[in-house]
């Protein structure tokens, strides 16, 4: 009976060992994946400032400030082609 009583002890001990690893470990790998996802980003970034009335030469170097913003904007991916074209657009019917 000793026998029996130390076998069951033996196994349950190495049953809870592999179970706590096998935990550290899930807990380890969604840590990692958790820190390689990027963050998420607004669907539509903020509309870019309306130009105050100002003189004609003022408004077109405001509006080219503008279009410089939006290509970065689009060139870092936070717009797609099609939000960087409707704003485009937006923008220079303004």
């Amino acid at each position: 009976m000793p026998g029996l009583i130390r076998g069951v002890a033996r196994t349950a001990v190495v049953a809870g060992t592999a179970t706590a690893v096998s935990n550290r470990v899930s807990r380890r790998q969604q840590g990692r994946w958790a820190a390689q996802q990027p963050a998420p980003q607004a669907a539509y970034p903020a509309e870019p400032p309306a130009a105050p009335a100002a003189p004609a030469a003022s408004d077109t170097a405001s509006r080219i400030e503008q279009l410089k913003q939006l290509g970065e904007l689009k060139a870092q991916g936070i717009l797609t082609e099609a939000e960087f074209e409707d704003q485009k657009r937006k923008l220079l019917n303004s």
